[in-house]
């Protein structure tokens, strides 16, 4: 599995210069960036202890930042820090993934309405160019790729609701169950993952014409499909075949 984690003894790259906050910031923001995407893509098993010591050694830092990191991963829902006991990977529910994801669809079905009152026609073009991109990684089946650059067109949708509540709330619903959205990837149903793609066109077509109540109810629909293949999932772990990002 493809991963932005560097190999064993390859250190993340200090700022060059004086030091300061800003450069301090940027260290921060790519350790969390990758730990983020180590989590999510897998590597830790659900419910299992973060294995900080490892982690260290693989990002070449110390457990000051990476503890910063990890307070940030449970904030989002990624993880969760356990008293003097270190931090474990949040495993959820069934029951958990319905409400979650319904939420979720909800949320996303709001923003595509109110995206659809306010987006400019650069932001459209910025998806448009998001869209191809994301096809190029599904023709090529790299799913971290592809992955990546779904959340981003599901972001930008977000931000052009013009609406900061939202965007928060969905930020933090998004992050309780980004992890689960990736693992999805490689449930059973290969011909899942080609109805995504067909839905996203369809995402994309009702941007263009700012179609908000249309655009609405794909979106809704696409995140209860994304629901199935979660749950899907869950229940049947052993599936190796790629469906719905």
């Amino acid at each position: 599995m493809k991963s932005t984690i560097p190999e064993t003894g390859v250190p993340i790259a200090h700022p060059a210069g004086n030091g300061g906050d800003r450069q301090e910031a940027s260290l921060h923001g790519e350790i969390l960036l990758r730990l983020r995407d180590y989590v999510v893509e897998g590597n830790i098993p659900e419910g299992a202890r973060v294995p900080e010591r490892q982690l260290c050694e693989m990002l070449g830092i110390s457990r000051t930042p990476l503890r910063e990191a990890l307070k940030v991963l449970a904030a989002e829902g990624l993880i969760e820090l356990l008293p003097n006991r270190g931090a474990r990977v949040r495993q959820l529910s069934q029951r958990d993934l319905e409400e979650l994801f319904d939420v979720m669809a909800g949320l996303e079905s709001l923003a595509g309405r109110l995206a659809c009152e306010a987006i400019t026609d650069d932001e459209i073009a910025e998806i448009e160019r998001l869209h191809y991109e994301m096809y190029g990684h599904y023709l090529h089946r790299d799913m971290p790729g592809y992955f990546q650059t779904n959340q981003r067109i599901h972001e930008c949708i977000v931000a052009a609701a013009r609406n900061e509540t939202l965007k928060a709330a969905y930020a933090n619903f998004a992050g309780r169950i980004r992890r689960i959205r990736y693992s999805a990837n490689f449930a059973r149903k290969r011909q899942r993952w080609g109805e995504a793609m067909r839905e996203h066109e369809a995402i994309l077509d009702a941007l263009r014409r700012r179609a908000g109540s249309e655009l609405s109810d794909i979106l809704f629909q696409h995140l209860r499909n994304k629901r199935t293949a979660a749950i899907e999932h869950l229940t049947e772990p052993d599936g190796d075949m790629p469906v719905s990002p």
